[in-house]
């Protein structure tokens, strides 16, 4: 996956309701390594990565790349968001697409800040690079990310086996989320 085009970086902080999608800070480096270690994050992800690798090999200010926004509740990271173009996926329909990830702290799951950070991302994304769309592939049996993803406006394109899992990837054209928040799905 490389960056996701051409695109002013950091942009100013988003601000949802709750929530602000910022670049990350030293300050973040301890929940990085949290949200990387976890278990229950890696559950549908391949597994968790060891924390004393994490402690040795982070950097100070971690994952400060366009297109990766920290979730910010009160002053804490709570998540990320990935935004990144797929040069080489496994799939062709996604190949050269801009790629949705993301990634939140289990004490954080339930309170619809996924939802509300991966909207306000999209939203950013379709400003600054419009009529561009994005793939989102999860495993088939994390239900929670695939209500988020027809949440979101993706819709399927293709089931796959990757990972010793069925893999679901699905597709948003550009403007499917505000297009849902005004249908008043969102």
């Amino acid at each position: 996956m490389t960056e996701i085009g051409p695109v002013a970086w950091p942009p100013d902080p988003i601000r949802t309701e709750r929530l602000v999608l910022r670049e990350s800070e030293a300050g973040d480096r301890a929940a990085f390594i949290e949200l990387l270690a976890s278990p229950e994050v890696h559950a549908y992800l391949g597994g968790p990565r060891s924390r004393d690798e994490l402690e040795r090999e982070m950097p100070g200010v971690p994952a400060r790349w366009p297109g990766s926004f920290v979730v910010d509740l009160d002053g804490s990271m709570i998540g990320q968001i990935l935004l990144r173009r797929a040069t080489e996926h496994r799939r062709p329909v996604a190949a050269g697409k801009v790629d949705l990830g993301y990634l939140f702290l289990p004490r954080a799951w339930g309170f619809g800040y996924a939802a509300e950070a991966c909207e306000a991302a999209l939203g950013w994304f379709d400003g600054v690079l419009p009529g561009e769309p994005v793939v989102l592939t999860t495993q088939s049996a994390n239900v929670g990310s695939m209500r988020l993803a027809a949440k979101l406006g993706f819709t399927e394109v293709e089931r796959f086996h990757a990972w010793d899992a069925e893999q679901w990837l699905g597709l948003r054209s550009p403007g499917s989320a505000s297009r849902s928040r005004a249908a008043g799905d969102g």
